[in-house]
């Protein structure tokens, strides 16, 4: 991935062009090859005056497609930075899979509240906190925090064997699972502690390798 930052869209487009020939040499030096049509362009922004936004990138002579999204590492990013796009296909996924979990469930004569929670912590809690770090920003918003607790509290009514009119908060309750928000939230500080502690740690490794090596001065006789 290659990222170009300016104050201009037209900035933008020729630095990112300079990056890309470079990129492109050294792939050519190494007989590498990159695929300009599997290569997307995507521009960041979230000015809301009117102006040009589409731009002309090239590799290998050809334009690469200019695309409003696109999905990295498993985490949908959209040229707005908003995650939505990434919200709803994580919740439309995991909805999906409880509805299958529900329809297998009726054919087995149902699942136990232990197996429901041993699906819901290890196959939909992960992929509901994946890259949260990243997106957390977004769950400020009402509207993405409704999305992500909904799907929680699907799962939650199936592992009570609970109505519809039971409130979320009661089903996190009867459930024992922690609200979906404060896992999120608690994931995020998370990486932000170990990154912290780890960034320390290289400091003061680095910081005391620079005094063993110059600390010691040589005695005179």
């Amino acid at each position: 991935m290659v990222m170009i930052g300016a104050e201009s869209i037209g900035v933008v487009e020729n630095n990112t062009n300079i990056e890309v020939d470079i990129v492109a040499n050294w792939a050519r030096d190494n007989k590498i090859k990159f695929n300009e049509e599997k290569s997307k362009v995507m521009l960041l922004t979230r000015r809301k005056r009117k102006e040009q936004k589409q731009m002309a990138v090239y590799l290998n002579n050809k334009t690469i497609p200019q695309v409003q999204k696109l999905k990295y590492l498993g985490i949908i990013i959209d040229s707005k930075v908003t995650f939505l796009d990434h919200k709803n296909y994580i919740t439309e996924k995991c909805t999906k899979l409880i509805f299958v979990l529900a329809k297998s469930a009726k054919i087995n004569w149902g699942l136990g509240h232990k197996a429901l929670k041993t699906i819901y912590v290890g196959g939909i809690l992960p992929l509901l906190l994946y890259g949260a770090p990243v997106w957390i920003g977004a769950m400020e918003k009402e509207k993405y925090k409704n999305k992500t607790a909904r799907v929680q509290r699907l799962i939650n009514i199936k592992m009570a064997n609970a109505y519809r009119t039971v409130s979320s908060e009661a089903l996190c309750v009867v459930t024992g699972m922690t609200p979906i928000h404060i896992k999120i939230e608690a994931a995020s500080k998370l990486y932000q502690q170990t990154r912290g502690h780890i960034k320390d740690k290289e400091q003061f490794d680095n910081q005391k390798k620079k005094k063993q090596y110059f600390g010691s001065t040589p005695q005179k006789p």
